[in-house]
């Protein structure tokens, strides 16, 4: 790409391995964190930013050419963590940002299945699904090209199997491992068929995927965005 990768929480979990991909790629990246991390990827750019600080996301996000928010949210019922905070006005802060700027960067969240259940027990902390998806409706309506994942429950090795399922409308259950959804957020980025699409990742039996195109161009555009 022309300009830097920016992934706002790549110092997690998903974050990290996300980064390793696009780094392995060719790619330049910058990390968007609250603070320093500890042995990031060699070849990273790290930038402070709290997607609960607007100020604080102008400039690393000014002239990208992507950005994959994978921030994990807090489970507060009130102040600084809860997840409207993370997972709502946090993307809004981000969406603005790289708006303010004058790019059209590709996004991908990284949300979770079950958003759309307002009755499952997750909800209970600090109202994490609601908040999720309100930050997707925000993705979706935003006028930026994007993807929305909704990873299964996240795993750290593909204890379902090495196979990937791509699933829409928010009903299946399932287990998904952190590479195999960092591995969709990157190939979300150079797939055509992956833009404008909201799906879930699960892992199952079988071999690695080897045409992640295929797998996208099966799946249908979010309403808003036909035609």
């Amino acid at each position: 790409m022309d300009s830097p990768v920016a992934v706002v929480g790549g110092s997690g979990r998903v974050g990290r391995l996300i980064v390793q991909q696009l780094l392995g790629r060719g790619e330049r990246v910058s990390v968007i964190g609250r603070a320093t991390p500890d042995g990031l990827p060699a070849g990273a750019v790290f930038h402070q930013g709290d997607v609960r600080e607007p100020e604080s996301l102008a400039g690393p996000l000014a002239r990208c050419s992507a950005i994959v928010f994978c921030v994990e949210p807090g489970t507060d019922e009130r102040g600084p963590d809860r997840p409207e905070a993370t997972m709502h006005l946090g993307v809004c802060n981000v969406l603005a940002a790289a708006q303010a700027a004058g790019g059209r960067p590709h996004v991908v969240l990284v949300s979770q299945h079950h958003v759309t259940h307002h009755g499952h027990p997750l909800n209970a902390y600090g109202r994490v699904l609601d908040w999720r998806l309100a930050g997707e409706d925000a993705v979706r309506s935003s006028g930026l090209p994007y993807t929305v994942i909704r990873p299964g429950w996240l795993t750290q090795g593909p204890v379902a199997g090495r196979g990937v399922r791509l699933e829409q409308g928010d009903r299946a259950d399932g287990r998904v491992s952190r590479e195999d959804l960092a591995q969709a957020c990157v190939q979300s980025l150079y797939c055509p068929s992956a833009s404008a699409v909201t799906f879930e990742i699960f892992n199952e039996s079988g071999t690695a995927p080897s045409g992640w195109e295929e797998m996208f161009s099966a799946l249908e555009w979010d309403p808003a965005s036909v035609g």
